[in-house]
């Protein structure tokens, strides 16, 4: 199994890890499904703090790699567990957050063309 021998490497690279984690890899995907979670909401804390900064509504270039760096990890998490429905809605997300970042370097390149 996948998290088993994901587990296992972790062990290996980090020898003060619990042993536990190569019986019960579960452990380990939580942690990841976590971090992934905590990726995911980075990029409204980036909003934020950008928004605030400027006095007005703004979605700096962070938020897609941060979108693009949980939804990544979610959607392992979701492969990992199975779920048709996380699977689904995180791949579609991943799409839509690489097309942005695609949008935004066209437009800066045309602007740069222009110039």
């Amino acid at each position: 199994m996948v998290a088993r021998g994901f587990a296992n490497a972790l062990l290996v690279a980090f020898p003060f890890l619990p042993d536990s984690l190569a019986t019960r890899p579960e452990q380990i995907m939580i942690v990841v499904g976590f971090a992934g979670q905590g990726l995911f909401a980075m990029r409204f804390i980036v909003q934020w703090l950008t928004s605030e900064g400027q006095g007005r509504s703004v979605i700096p270039i962070a938020f897609w790699y941060f979108s693009i760096g949980g939804g990544a990890v979610l959607l392992l998490y979701a492969i990992w567990r199975q779920d048709p429905v996380i699977i689904c809605g995180q791949g579609l997300g991943l799409f839509i957050y690489l097309r942005n970042l695609f949008l935004i370097k066209r437009s800066r390149s045309s602007q740069s063309a222009s110039e």
